[in-house]
């Protein structure tokens, strides 16, 4: 399954959730919900907190990709380092390995 379409059924789910729970429990506990003097639909007031819980999974999404990238990037420049450290060191066997090859390498002659 792809990142996308994971996240996109994530908030689908949220979304029918939060409606649903949020519905039922309006009408269970007989929650009048009001902004200012005016009484807010239930409908409008359970999609509001649904864009809310969306928001809040959207922002927890960023933090936990940015902390992954972030480990991901230090694991790369770790390996980056070994990798170049090993270059610097082992240097002078990597030129005489290279200087035999280009001696003892078959040449053929370049016929046209």
């Amino acid at each position: 399954m792809t990142f996308f379409k994971s996240l996109f059924l994530a908030i689908f789910a949220t979304m029918f959730l939060t409606y649903v729970l949020g519905v039922s429990l309006i009408e269970l506990l007989d929650v009048d919900i009001y902004m200012g003097e005016r009484l807010i639909e239930p409908l409008k007031a359970i999609s509001i907190s649904a864009l809310v819980v969306v928001l809040l999974v959207l922002v927890a999404l960023a933090i936990a990709m940015s902390v992954f990238g972030s480990l991901i990037f230090v694991a790369m420049l770790l390996l980056g380092g070994g990798a170049m450290l090993l270059v610097g060191v082992f240097w002078p066997i990597i030129l005489v390995a290279i200087v035999i090859w280009l001696v003892t390498r078959d040449k053929r002659a370049v016929q046209y």
